[in-house]
C-alpha cells in the first residue's frame, strides 16, 4: 500500500473540494466557483473563500482558501484540522482518510510548510475562537442541563456559553460527532481566556452526552480556571463547574474558581491580595491529594486554607439530594464568622 503524504491527501481532498466544504464548513454556501464562510472554523459568513474548481496543485488549486478578514489560507487538510478541532497530523491525517475512503495506515510526516493558521488546535488561540463562536446560554440546552443538576440561578458575568454543534472525537480515535456543549471560558488573574472546558450534552439537554469522555478541556489550563467572580481578598477553589456552581446556589457572592481537575486544583495561581482561601473538596482519594497539596501552597504564600466539605460525594449531590436548605445549614459552620454575612445568601421561600 502506497503511503500517502501530506500533500497527496490535499490534492485528493481538492478534488472533491465541494463535497468536503459540504461535510466540515456546513455554515457555508457555494456561490460560483467558491465555497463563501465565515472561517476555517465554520463559523456562519462570507469572508473566507474556498476554490471549489482548478489544478491538482500549487497556485490556483481546487480546495486551497483565504480569508479575507484574517489574511489566514491555507488546504482542505487545514480545514479538517480547524473545523474539528485536531491537534497532531496523525489525527488529520486519519480523519481525511476516512473522509475519502481510504485505508487507514501510518500517515507519514507533513511534507509541506505548516500553514498559515493563528495558533494551533488545542491552543489558547483555538479556545478563545471556540468561546467567540459559543452563544450566550440563557434559553439553551446547557440552561436545561444546569437546572436538572440542581442550579437555577445563574449570573450574566458567569464564564459560561452555549454551542449546539461542538465537534466530539475519541480520544483513541475514531468517527467525529457533533453534540451540543456547555462551554467554560478558562481564564488567568487577568481575566484573558486562556482555555475553555466543554461538557457534551444529550440532545434533550438533560443529562450529559453518553460519550467517553463527556468532558475535554483545551488551551493553556495549568495555574487557571473558570472564575466566577473577581477574587481579591477570599477565594473559593474547587475542581468541578457544577461543584462550584451548587456553592453559588448558597453563597452568590463569593469568587469562586473551578480548576476543572484534581491536579490543576493544586496548581492554582492564587490572587496577590489573597488571605483566606476556602478549598472546596470532593470526597475521593484524588480530591484529598489536590486539596493536601493547595492547603500547603496556601500556607507557604501567608493566606489561610479553610476545607469546605460536603455530606456526600460532592456539593452537587448534596444539592440535588439533600436540598438547598440542608446545604445552607452545613456551610454555615465551615465558613469564618464574617464571611456568613458577607458572602451567604438570603434564604429561599419554601
Amino acid at each position: 500500500m502506497t503511503r500517502l503524504t501530506a500533500t497527496d491527501l490535499a490534492e485528493r481532498l481538492g478534488r472533491q473540494a465541494e463535497a468536503v466544504c459540504r461535510h466540515y464548513l456546513s455554515n457555508g454556501r457555494k456561490q460560483g466557483n467558491y465555497w463563501l464562510v465565515g472561517d476555517v472554523r465554520n463559523t456562519p459568513g462570507r469572508s473566507m473563500f474556498v476554490r471549489l474548481t482548478g489544478r491538482a496543485s500549487g497556485k490556483g488549486a481546487a480546495g486551497k482558501w483565504v480569508d479575507a478578514a484574517s489574511s489566514e489560507h491555507g488546504d482542505l487538510l487545514d480545514v479538517i484540522r480547524e473545523s474539528l478541532g485536531l491537534v497532531e497530523f496523525a489525527e488529520i491525517a486519519e480523519e481525511a482518510r476516512r473522509f475519502l475512503s481510504l485505508p487507514q495506515e501510518a500517515p507519514a510526516a507533513p511534507d509541506h510548510p505548516s500553514r498559515h493558521i493563528a495558533g494551533p488546535s488545542g491552543s489558547t488561540g483555538a479556545a478563545q475562537r471556540l468561546w467567540r463562536m459559543a452563544r450566550p446560554i440563557a434559553g439553551s440546552l446547557a440552561e436545561t442541563y444546569l437546572r436538572g443538576r440542581g442550579i437555577a440561578d445563574l449570573q450574566t458575568a458567569d464564564p459560561l456559553r452555549f454551542l449546539p454543534d461542538c465537534y466530539w472525537r475519541p480520544d483513541g480515535g475514531g468517527a467525529t460527532e457533533t453534540w451540543p456543549a456547555l462551554i467554560a471560558a478558562v481564564t488567568d488573574l487577568d481575566g484573558t481566556v486562556t482555555g475553555a472546558h466543554r461538557t457534551w450534552l444529550a440532545r434533550d439537554g438533560r443529562h450529559k452526552a453518553t460519550l467517553e469522555p463527556p468532558r475535554k478541556a483545551m488551551g493553556t489550563l495549568l495555574g487557571h480556571g473558570a472564575r466566577f467572580g473577581r477574587a481579591q481578598d477570599i477565594l473559593a477553589a474547587g475542581e468541578g463547574i457544577e461543584t462550584i456552581l451548587s456553592l453559588r446556589q448558597i453563597l452568590p457572592a463569593l469568587p469562586m474558581v473551578a480548576a476543572l481537575s484534581a491536579g490543576h486544583l493544586s496548581a492554582l495561581l492564587f490572587p496577590a491580595q489573597l488571605r483566606r482561601l476556602y478549598v472546596v473538596c470532593d470526597n475521593d482519594p484524588a480530591g484529598r491529594v489536590a486539596r493536601e497539596a493547595l492547603v500547603a501552597r496556601a500556607s507557604e504564600a501567608g493566606v489561610e486554607a479553610l476545607a469546605l466539605s460536603p455530606m456526600l460525594g460532592d456539593f452537587n449531590d448534596d444539592l440535588v439530594v439533600r436540598g438547598r436548605d440542608a446545604l445552607r445549614a452545613w456551610l454555615r459552620p465551615q465558613l469564618a464568622p464574617e464571611d456568613v454575612s458577607r458572602f451567604m445568601g438570603p434564604m429561599h421561600a419554601p
